[in-house]
């Protein structure tokens, strides 16, 4: 996260970041992309702090928790806190679920292992992988899309460039970037509202 991002985060008025979050309710990326420069460096600091440096699980994490902002960002409602509380809140909320769910599978494998005594030398942590469903769910929405819709979502949102560099970096217009941009969110969107979530 770069330093001019982390900077736009603490300095950022609450009223700006509540405009472009409500903009984004309607479907509006680029008020998406200039929320995700501003708040990504705290909201992933937040999850960092919760999950650890290990495993690049915060970097993934942070992705799900813009996926989850972008569905759900109808459902902020300003006069009851500022939008980087809002956005934090998921944030921690779903780092926590992660370490929960980590710990739950570490368990049972544990078990497991100690019921197997003649397999103790099999790979015990293939259940952690897939531990959150509700993770798992947000990865499947992906897949769901087109390649080409699904790697500029990628791009753009999670490497963080400018429809321009999308644009150059697959080679189309930039017109073009847009709209694979916008319709690949529209269809993801779709998806997790009516794909059920885990228990």
């Amino acid at each position: 996260m770069d330093a001019t991002a982390s900077s736009l985060g603490r300095d950022a008025p609450k009223d700006h970041l509540s405009a472009l979050l409500q903009r984004t309710a309607v479907g509006d990326e680029t008020a998406f992309a200039q929320m995700y420069q501003i708040s990504a460096p705290r909201l992933y600091g937040m999850v960092l702090r919760v999950v650890g440096e290990g495993g690049g699980h915060a970097e993934e994490i942070t992705q799900e928790v813009f996926l989850v902002i972008w569905s759900t960002s109808a459902q902020f409602d300003p006069s009851r806190g500022s939008a980087m509380n809002w956005m934090l809140t998921i944030a921690h909320r779903r780092a926590v679920d992660r370490v929960r769910s980590a710990e739950a599978a570490n368990r049972r494998n544990y078990t497991w292992a100690m019921e197997q005594p003649n397999l103790t030398g099999m790979d015990a942590t293939a259940e952690s992988a897939h531990a959150s469903m509700e993770a798992a769910r947000v990865r499947a929405a992906l897949c769901l899309l087109p390649v080409k819709q699904r790697t500029a979502i990628f791009l753009a949102y999670f490497a963080g460039q400018s429809y321009t560099q999308v644009a150059t970096h697959l080679g189309v217009p930039t017109g073009t970037a847009k709209t694979r941009i916008r319709d690949g969110l529209r269809s993801l969107s779709d998806s997790l509202a009516t794909t059920p979530a885990s228990a």
